[in-house]
């Protein structure tokens, strides 16, 4: 499926969500503020893949993917590009420039789990510049204290990447799949945060603080990694 940008920044309006959506989880994104942040990960023995910068965003990011998903952390490098007609919608610059606990500091990215299967949210149409001309990203309308809530309609999985694109898939602390997500928000009232905790991989709770509980291989290894305070996450390997 192809989601064509007009060059408004309004999309389609949905006006509602099936409770059987199907959709998949793409990746997750946690705001940092900086790529030193990547050390976290690293030193608990998972291996990194390739950065991003995104041009025209004013963003980039340090990436680990997994055979299903990917975690993205990513930090501000271009306040003037973060704050641009086209990008300022997203709130990204408010996202990765707030203080602890006043924001969400999540982004939730969807994928299509069937062909030509569409966002289980009402959304607006990003068109970043980093993408090819006419292709968007759906954008959930949510408010800050929630995750940027967002779908990917030409995501894939890492693990069925072409060999061009492909990522590390390997990690010497013995994960190989991301099986459940689960995000502790101060809000969750949005048409996506519902829709989001309605999948059979994501669950969403409210609670005084964000906090992103990551299980992989069905928590295998018994194991609880707490990352807090560099990151608000919790991981069940």
């Amino acid at each position: 499926m192809r989601l064509w940008c007009s060059g408004a920044k309004i999309g389609v309006r949905l006006t509602h969500y099936s409770e059987t959506f199907r959709m998949e989880l793409d990746h997750l994104f946690i705001a940092v503020p900086g790529p030193e942040v990547g050390h976290v990960f690293k030193e608990l023995g998972f291996t990194e893949g390739t950065p991003n910068r995104h041009p025209g965003q004013g963003t980039a990011n340090r990436r680990f993917f997994f055979a299903n998903a990917f975690i993205e952390l990513l930090y501000l490098v271009d306040r003037e590009e973060a704050l641009r007609p086209v990008t300022a919608p997203t709130r990204l610059y408010e996202r990765l420039t707030a203080t602890p606990n006043s924001v969400s500091p999540f982004g939730v990215c969807f994928r299509a789990s069937e062909p030509d299967e569409t966002p289980g949210f009402s959304y607006w149409d990003y068109c970043p510049n980093y993408l090819p001309p006419g292709l968007s990203i759906p954008v959930a309308e949510a408010p800050l204290e929630e995750p940027m809530w967002f779908f990917l309609p030409f995501g894939q999985r890492p693990d069925q990447m072409p060999p061009e694109r492909a990522q590390p898939l390997v990690h010497s602390c013995g994960v190989r799949a991301l099986t459940h997500t689960h995000l502790t928000l101060p809000v969750a009232e949005s048409e996506a945060a519902r829709m989001a905790d309605s999948l059979h991989d994501v669950s969403v709770d409210v609670g005084d603080s964000p906090l992103l509980e990551l299980e992989f291989d069905h928590h295998r290894q018994g194991k609880v990694l707490d990352l807090r305070p560099e990151l608000p996450m919790l991981l069940r390997l």
